[in-house]
């Protein structure tokens, strides 16, 4: 599925600061080289269903035997294993031979030292990857995962790799295991431990995608095979909110157009956003923020929410919409399946051309049946010349004052709003207040 860094941005699926990043939130990896495979993952969402498929049944898979997976292996560990081949050593003797070995001991203590801590490492990981792989092997596992375990047992097929493995975490090995074991390892594990490493990444992605659906208590939503687009969600709520409230949505061919209105703070941006994330989650094959979903697969996810200017170029504001909006008609012009989130269109322009402008845009929008679209506006006016098209749906976000206070409920309501609180919140900032006293 296509997504821009825009999209990107928008929907806070990236952000340096982690409690506004969907990505930070759902990483529960335990190594390095796990959190960047799930970042590969993220930003490459899949396109087509099989891959989603699948993943779906691995974390299946996973989540009905995370109490059981085994934590062996840390990212600690990955790194004592890659520099035990760094490191410059002293020739490490061969065999099981006790005078050789004490005489390694003695003769090249700290090389001794350094041996003897990774081949515990080495341990760690060895035992590790064997209990994952008896944790996983059934006759209900998916291809794409049966292939990867089948590859891990053939690597680990090794008398020496066992005996390894029935050491013990607790248990101190004597010079001679020491010397026996890290020869080994040195000369004739390096390939077969990268090789183990990337399949451990894997699986450690695949275990934290399962974790955030466990904590989160995300749902698998259903895929449809079908040429027209469909997206239909029942208490779907975002994930970055503390206290989130759940919507309902439906969208199809026939009614493929929301018309979004409300007052500021009342939740427009937060439902777009709601609705972008657990588009991209699906297609990821994870579970999304939602008790039930269904959808068509997309092509892609275009948004035009944090839309600025840019000083160094020129270019206004009103310039950048515009260009967005040039971008997405070009992307979604062909017969893709596209999700479109569009948050208070032409904010750059006077309310005239702003509602001239988003008229002229939506019109043009509303006759593209292969693509879904949510646009919020301030504009409640053109909402009226708009209600002759079948395929929109007007929602808005209500908004109640008492007592000069005002109230949000933060439910998706049918039809126009008609509120205008602009000048109560300048009164209740006290904003009027200090201006009658210049």
């Amino acid at each position: 599925m296509e997504i821009d860094n825009t999209t990107y941005e928008d929907l806070s699926l990236f952000s340096k600061e982690e409690e506004f990043s969907i990505f930070h939130k759902l990483d529960f990896t335990r190594t390095r080289g796990g959190k960047d495979l799930l970042l590969e993952y993220f930003t490459h969402p899949f396109s087509t269903p099989g891959p989603i498929l699948a993943t779906q049944k691995i974390l299946g898979l996973i989540l009905a035997r995370m109490g059981e997976w085994p934590m062996a292996v840390s990212n600690g560990t990955i790194m004592v294993m890659e520099r035990f081949y760094e490191t410059q050593i002293d020739e490490i003797p061969h065999g099981q031979n006790l005078p050789a070995a004490l005489s390694y001991k003695i003769f090249h203590g700290p090389d001794y030292a350094v041996v003897r801590y990774s081949v515990g490492h080495f341990g760690d990981f060895v035992r590790g990857m064997s209990q994952i792989l008896a944790l996983l092997g059934s006759a209900d596992c998916p291809p794409l995962l049966s292939e990867l375990l089948e590859r891990a047992r053939r690597l680990l097929d090794e008398d020496i790799l066992r005996q390894l493995a029935k050491t013990g975490s607790n248990v101190k090995l004597n010079p001679v295991q020491v010397i026996y074991f890290g020869h080994y390892l040195r000369h004739r594990f390096k390939t077969a431990m990268t090789s183990l490493i990337d399949i451990h990444n894997r699986l450690d992605a695949w275990y934290s995608m399962a974790t955030a659906m466990q904590r989160f208590q995300l749902s698998f939503p259903e895929f449809l095979e079908q040429e027209d687009p469909y997206l239909e969600a029942e208490r779907l709520y975002h994930l970055l909110l503390p206290n989130p409230v759940a919507y309902d949505i439906r969208l199809d061919r026939n009614t493929n157009f929301v018309f979004l209105t409300g007052a500021n703070m009342a939740g427009k941006s937060t439902f777009i956003r709601s609705v972008g994330v657990v588009v991209f989650l699906a297609h990821l094959g994870m579970g999304v923020p939602a008790r039930s979903m269904r959808l068509t697969l997309f092509d892609g996810i275009l948004s035009n929410i944090n839309v600025v200017d840019n000083i160094s170029k020129g270019e206004s504001f009103f310039f950048n919409e515009v260009q967005r909006i040039r971008n997405t008609l070009e992307k979604i012009g062909s017969q893709k399946k596209w999700l479109v989130l569009i948050d208070e269109l032409f904010k750059g322009t006077n309310m005239q051309d702003a509602m001239k402008c988003s008229s002229t845009v939506i019109k043009g929008l509303i006759r593209i049946r292969r693509s879904l679209f949510i646009l919020s506006t301030h504009l409640y006016e053109i909402g009226e010349e708009l209600k002759e098209y079948p395929n929109i749906l007007f929602n808005y976000f209500e908004t109640t004052v008492k007592d000069d206070q005002l109230e949000f409920s933060y439910q998706l309501k049918p039809g126009i709003s008609n509120d205008r609180i602009g000048y109560l919140i300048l009164k209740r900032e006290k904003v009027v207040e200090m201006l009658e006293r210049l």
